[in-house]
């Protein structure tokens, strides 16, 4: 039995995000939400968020089967990049400089163990 969560518009770069994420991955649920808990990193709490929406959504889609968190681990977890937000940053000499704003998709997948 597998579920989803995702989060899509977070305002943070996907390559920062991905340094969160590739600790997490293929660990257990319960070893995860601690990794991610005390990571200093500001993307770890989106992360935090995103797998906990995760766990629940198995919990609500497999009513009958009594889950324990520490059966379950993270099949997949994967950023994708979002949309830019593009700015223009007034330069020397007349030019411009430009900003790019960089968001990102979060998606993790949770499993049992069996």
């Amino acid at each position: 039995m597998e579920a989803k969560a995702t989060h899509k518009y977070i305002g943070s770069s996907p390559r920062k995000m991905r340094l969160v994420v590739d600790l997490i991955r293929g660990e257990s649920v319960d070893k995860a939400l601690e990794i991610l808990h005390f990571s200093t990193k500001h993307a770890a709490r989106d992360a935090e968020k995103v797998l906990r929406s995760a766990v629940a959504n198995l919990f609500n889609k497999d009513e009958d089967n009594k889950h324990e968190i520490s059966e379950l681990y993270i099949k997949e977890a994967y950023v994708n990049q979002g949309p830019m937000l593009k700015r223009i940053l007034p330069a020397p000499m007349g030019r411009a400089y430009r900003i790019r704003k960089r968001s990102n998709h979060l998606t993790i997948v949770v499993a049992t163990k069996n």
